[in-house]
């Protein structure tokens, strides 16, 4: 977004709009003693000066480090397209579209993403977006009490530990259980999952990949929650869409997820947007706002906003949430994304996410004293056992530049010397190799 400063003139016709003489005088009101002393503000730069400046600043904050790191986050290829779209002033701006009639752009844009999500997905309705995928999966999991009138949630600890973290916080605050079962090695225990579901569970939630990389089906599982009259809820990264089955081939009454690796940046950490869909039968219950397609008095094809079951819409205690800045920006990322690569495209990047990191594999666990973990398929992401602490390894390779994995131990005791390595397309051979070499240099040296 450009900055455009104020002119002399602008500055004179602000004041004289507000009845100052002065900048000065305009501050006047503010006791001396609590003004700025100085600013401290170096000399001038001109812009050839100022962006190396910013460069090396970069630099200094790690900008030009190798990333292995996933665990939810992804370092995805963004096309010009996406950037240069979501930055127009129309989308840019724009607030919540309450007035269909000069909203139409916005709201086909966000009734294009929820196709595009129930595309993705194999599922039937999506709403408008949700803050981030840790937030999704707390909200499908209200959505499962709703529904069936339980409160007991089941949850995979294969899944992401942060959003487990979140669910279980919403889920306290309203008395509801939730009851953990542990992973078998680094993949879900689906026998134990299946035990553990009964006539008072509301759903069982999943991940897959999950967050030690596995890819695992789970239609038996889904068969097993739907015998008792509970939900499958599945947790899924959108990129290996393209290549696994999706939630609605395996079964899930709701699909969620981070949708950060569709079109945005990894900013430091935010603003990113959560995803989540459903079955049709279920769309009343769906958190947020849903934009539907409607005609106007003319017979013509238009865009309103529809069953906005939020606290500013109806009673409080029948709102499904009181979400409102909902990253929609972000959303619409995603979508032109998506629409920048088709259907041939998505798949094509989501091969090269799994052939890249399967050479990783191969690389990596030919390193003296490394094994890999994961004993079943996985997408772009897998889990290395390593011949010292894990968080240790990480420590020493970030002075060398790189950015090797997630360390394991500050998330499951006991696996201290594990580590996630995630590659997405953007990684090279030399890059996968270099990681080899600098890890075989600091395991051995």
């Amino acid at each position: 977004m450009g900055y455009c400063p104020n002119t002399p003139d602008d500055i004179r016709d602000m004041l004289a709009a507000i009845g100052a003489a002065s900048v000065e005088e305009l501050f006047a009101p503010i006791p001396a003693e609590l003004r700025a002393k100085s600013f401290e503000l170096p000399p001038g730069m001109s812009e050839l000066e100022l962006m190396r400046l910013m460069r090396e600043k970069a630099a200094s904050c790690g900008a030009d480090i190798t990333p292995f790191i996933g665990g939810g986050i992804y370092d995805h290829f963004i096309p010009a397209a996406v950037d240069h779209l979501a930055s127009r002033a129309e989308f840019y701006t724009a607030y919540t579209p309450y007035q269909p009639e000069c909203a139409q752009g916005t709201l086909q844009a966000l009734y294009e993403y929820q196709t595009t999500i129930c595309r993705l997905t194999g599922m039937e309705a999506s709403n408008a977006s949700l803050y981030d995928g840790g937030t999704a999966v707390a909200e499908a999991a209200l959505m499962s009490l709703r529904i069936t009138d339980r409160h007991k949630v089941i949850v995979d600890a294969s899944v992401n530990p942060l959003h487990r973290e979140i669910v279980t916080g919403y889920l306290h605050g309203l008395s509801a259980q939730a009851v953990q079962v542990a992973p078998d090695g680094c993949a879900s225990d689906l026998a134990g999952l299946m035990a553990a579901i009964d006539d008072e569970t509301a759903a069982v939630i999943v991940q897959s990949p999950n967050f030690f990389g596995s890819v695992q089906d789970f239609r038996e599982l889904a068969q097993k929650a739907h015998d008792h009259e509970a939900l499958l809820i599945v947790s899924c990264y959108p990129i290996a869409l393209g290549l696994v089955a999706s939630p609605g081939e395996m079964g899930a009454d709701i699909a969620v997820g981070e949708g950060q690796s569709l079109g945005n940046h990894l900013s430091f950490g935010g603003p990113y947007f959560g995803f989540i869909a459903t079955r049709k039968r279920f769309i009343r219950n769906l958190p947020g706002r849903i934009v539907g397609e409607t005609v106007d008095h003319q017979g013509r094809r238009g865009f309103v906003l529809t069953l906005q079951a939020r606290e500013q819409h109806i009673k409080r205690h029948k709102a499904t949430s009181n979400i409102c800045s909902n990253q929609s920006l972000c959303a619409l990322r995603g979508l032109i994304f998506c629409a920048s690569l088709g259907k041939k495209g998505f798949e094509d990047l989501a091969q090269l996410n799994y052939d890249k990191a399967q050479y990783a594999k191969s690389v990596l666990g030919a390193v003296r004293g490394i094994d890999l973990l994961n004993s079943g398929a996985t997408f772009n992401e897998f889990t290395l056992a390593l011949p010292k602490d894990g968080a240790e390894v990480v420590q020493r390779l970030l002075d060398k530049g790189v950015a090797a994995g997630v360390p394991l131990g500050q998330y499951y005791p006991g696996m201290e010397r594990a580590l996630v390595v995630t590659v997405t397309e953007k990684r090279t051979k030399d890059e996968i190799d270099r990681l080899a070499l600098l890890l075989e240099e600091v395991l051995w040296s």
